[in-house]
């Protein structure tokens, strides 16, 4: 073969070899935990699809990937469950701050959030009103038919059916008037921690943007 034919062929054969590098895929080393010992390979098996492993570039050597150990379904439910979870709260502090902002916005001075407040207290000074008025009305009403109750008892007359109905009938009236008086308290006591809180925030809002920083 002549000079110009052994240079020929070289080249040729360099071209192929280049090619045969450019062309062939990236290889990767796998690293994982099997049986309490480190295992390392070209190839991952089915049984290990699922472990925590370390991805190496074969031909660097250098770390590409860390990849976590597939979840249990009780792990894979918790997580959707935090996740659920995390949403709802950003969404309740996005309502808060929509809430405050327009609490901003409706109010121009303390006085006008004061008075608003002062009509919600009125408010609910005379549902309580309402509320202590009903139950009194309704230990009348059931002393009332005890009474009748307890006089047919004394003469060893039968207490009918619809007496003893109408007892339960009031008493559950009275209860479930009482829960509601409770409630009535419980949101009373609560507004002045509500109106203390709301100042607050609403004077940190109306500060200039400079000031809060």
């Amino acid at each position: 073969m002549t000079l110009q034919g052994l240079l020929a062929a070289a080249l040729s054969l360099a071209a192929a070899t280049a090619g045969a590098q450019i062309a062939a895929p990236d290889r990767k080393v796998y690293c994982w935990d099997e049986g309490g010992r480190r295992v390392c390979g070209d190839a991952l098996p089915a049984s290990a699809v699922n472990a925590a492993r370390t991805e190496i570039d074969a031909r660097s050597g250098v770390r590409t990937a860390e990849i976590g150990r597939a979840l249990t379904d009780e792990e894979r439910s918790a997580a959707e469950a935090a996740q659920v979870q995390a949403q709802r709260e950003a969404e309740a502090r996005g309502v808060l701050q929509r809430r405050e902002l327009a609490m901003v916005e409706a109010y121009a001075t303390e006085a006008d959030l004061r008075r608003a407040y002062g009509e919600r207290i009125v408010l609910v000074e005379e549902a309580i009103k309402t509320s202590h008025l009903g139950i009194a009305n309704l230990r009348a009403s059931l002393l009332s038919l005890l009474r009748q109750a307890a006089d047919l008892e004394l003469r060893d007359a039968p207490v009918d059916a619809a007496l003893i109905a109408g007892i339960r009938a009031q008493r559950a009236d009275l209860e479930r008037q009482t829960a509601v008086l409770e409630q009535q308290l419980a949101d009373q006591a609560a507004l002045g921690g509500d109106l203390r809180a709301a100042l607050a925030r609403y004077r940190e809002l109306k500060q200039p943007a400079a000031v809060r920083d």
